[in-house]
């Protein structure tokens, strides 16, 4: 990867990632207690293991996503400042030149998910 720019493609991570970390919790019981419980659970364990992982930025990979970084707005449209608080994580300088394309190509943000790149257009399709 290293011989690729980070500029080239959507995915910059390069020199100095030795690896990529996922944490993942399943659970087969019902409610809202059961569930909090658990979630409390991998939130401990991602805290126990931050000394251990990138920081000055901290990164993270967009195939695993983190929602506890911040999720779009229900409506369907997310600010550019707000996006950019996942965004920059995962793409890194990359992620204005994304956004512009997305502009482009989508600019009712109609393809869309939890953290998607967002249309600079103030208007999200609903």
């Amino acid at each position: 990867m290293d011989e690729i720019p980070e500029s080239e493609i959507p995915f910059p991570h390069r020199a100095g990632n030795i690896c990529k970390i996922q944490h993942i919790v399943y659970w087969l019981e019902e409610g809202d207690e059961v569930a909090q419980r658990h979630i409390n659970w991998i939130r401990r364990l991602y805290s126990y293991m931050e000394p251990f992982v990138s920081k000055s930025p901290r990164a993270a990979y967009i195939n695993y996503r983190d929602l506890d970084i911040g999720v779009n707005n229900k409506n369907g449209y997310t600010s550019y400042k707000e996006a950019s608080i996942w965004g920059v994580k995962y793409f890194k300088n990359n992620f204005n030149r994304l956004v512009h394309v997305k502009t482009k190509v989508d600019p009712l943000n109609f393809f869309r998910n939890e953290q998607s790149i967002p249309s600079l257009l103030p208007v999200g399709r609903k």
